[in-house]
């Protein structure tokens, strides 16, 4: 068993393979102790059938092997497997325990259905299994996954078993119905709090807008008895860029400096982001330069920073530093790239650019780089081509015209007298069948005697 649960650690499929063959020889596979290590060593792995093999070779498995394959089923997002296993422990009489229960009802949440969930709470009720915080906790969150607030809530009320893991649940599924106001009660009604309260409610405030609010509990939280750890730093220093409050935000690095919270240079790409977005460019390209920590989260802080401020050449300077230190870009990454060329006319560059991301880093591109790339084209005056683009992307029709409409509209703003916009418009409107909105356009064309200019290219020419 010891052997198994080393290799679980080590991951060695063959060698475990092997172990499995000597305990069934050996007859050990009658042991439940043993054939729960060799269960978890091959749900650890991901194979799930041999995990059932193993739990089906045991002549009478009790409990413990029961919900082992039960949270093999829920660990491997298979909850429909889990409440059939469910079901055939039961049928055999086997009873459940409060760890069988709390994994059965994850189960229901993983389904979300809300009538499989209420069953399996009805069959708690009437089994006389203990409720303790841990199960109603799952419950909680079950019926929040699920989409009811109100029986979550409602089963809160109810629970006897209430420490401050079950209040902070309950809270985070209130806030994950956008009920703010439910959320701010059972905060203030809390008879003990901890970081993760505060964590939540912070998020809470900051995710629907209200920034000064979340700013205002965290200088709460930082004269209470607890202190702020790195994620409440983090979501703070992302409500500050949101609502570009660059004195507190340089407030809170100033804490951060004084309370030696940023050793390892965790917080910089969000001491930067904030920076950026609350304009002082010049002191994230400062976090920057003395930051011990170069991952992709750091510079693709500071290049999506650059393009903000129009500063492209710098941010594609970043990018070629960024590819040489051998740090793969992601998708926001590519965006402000594309922005930085868009920013600074580099149109040959944003080419090259959008057509690596494929090629040569396996990106593919979203509406959002298409996006970049059109606003790129219209400003450089190249309509025609930003039209082509448009009509060509690979995204379902309905996705293809909504992008299409805004990159035209954009179009339009650039150059007015140019009608690449409004053919595209039209032809968009015409392929979502709003005709009218498409004859219209035609119409405005012919009426103010705009004229398509003919297509072009252009190469950058070597020197000799």
């Amino acid at each position: 068993m010891y052997l198994l649960k080393a290799l679980v650690c080590g991951k060695n499929v063959n060698e475990g393979e092997e172990v499995h063959a000597s305990v069934v020889r050996t007859g050990f596979a009658s042991s439940e102790f043993v054939s729960g290590a060799l269960l978890g060593f091959y749900v650890a792995n991901g194979f799930i059938g041999q995990a059932r093999q193993v739990f089906d070779e045991m002549p009478q498995p009790g409990l413990v092997l029961w919900t082992l394959m039960i949270r093999a089923y829920v660990c491997l997002t298979l909850p429909g497997e889990a409440l059939e296993m469910f079901g055939t422990m039961r049928g055999v009489g086997v009873r459940p325990d409060m760890v069988a229960v709390a994994t059965v009802v994850s189960a229901s949440g993983l389904l979300g259905d809300l009538g499989i969930a209420k069953t399996i709470h009805c069959f708690i009720e009437k089994s006389g299994v203990e409720v303790d915080a841990f199960v109603s906790n799952t419950l909680i969150n079950t019926y929040g996954e699920c989409g009811s607030l109100t029986d979550a809530y409602r089963f809160f009320r109810e629970t006897a078993m209430k420490n401050t893991v079950v209040w902070n649940t309950m809270i985070h599924q209130s806030l994950e119905h956008n009920n703010l106001e439910l959320g701010k009660q059972l905060f203030d009604s809390m008879p003990e709090r901890d970081v993760a309260s505060w964590n939540s409610m912070i998020r809470g405030f900051a995710n629907v807008g209200q920034y000064e609010e979340a700013l205002a509990l965290f200088h709460d939280m930082e004269i209470s008895v607890f202190r702020p750890n790195t994620l409440t730093l983090l979501i703070t220093l992302s409500a500050c860029a949101s609502h570009g409050a660059l004195e507190a935000g340089a407030w809170i690095h100033s804490y951060v400096n004084n309370n030696d919270l940023n050793r390892d240079g965790s917080l910089d790409s969000s001491l930067i982001d904030m920076y950026s977005k609350c304009g002082d460019i010049a002191k994230a390209i400062q976090i920057f330069e003395e930051s011990p920590r170069r991952d992709l989260f750091t510079w693709t802080s500071i290049i999506c920073g650059l393009a903000m401020h129009g500063h492209g050449k710098k941010a594609l300077c970043y990018f070629s530093e960024m590819n040489e230190s051998q740090v793969s870009p992601d998708e926001v990454t590519m965006v402000g790239v594309l922005s930085a060329c868009a920013h600074t006319g580099l149109i040959e560059q944003g080419r090259r650019y959008f057509q690596s991301m494929e090629k040569v880093f396996g990106l593919v591109p979203k509406i959002e780089h298409y996006g970049c790339m059109v606003d790129l084209l219209g400003r450089m005056g190249c309509l025609k081509e930003a039209y082509d683009l448009i009509m060509g992307m690979p995204m379902q029709s309905l996705q293809q015209c909504r992008a299409g409409e805004v990159a035209a509209r954009r179009l339009l703003e650039l150059h007015p007298r140019d009608p690449w916009g409004r053919v595209m418009l039209s032809n968009i409107y015409a392929e979502e069948a709003k005709y009218a909105r498409s004859m219209g356009l035609r119409k405005e064309i012919k009426e103010k005697g705009l004229k398509k200019s003919p297509g072009c290219s252009s190469i950058e020419g070597g020197k000799c």
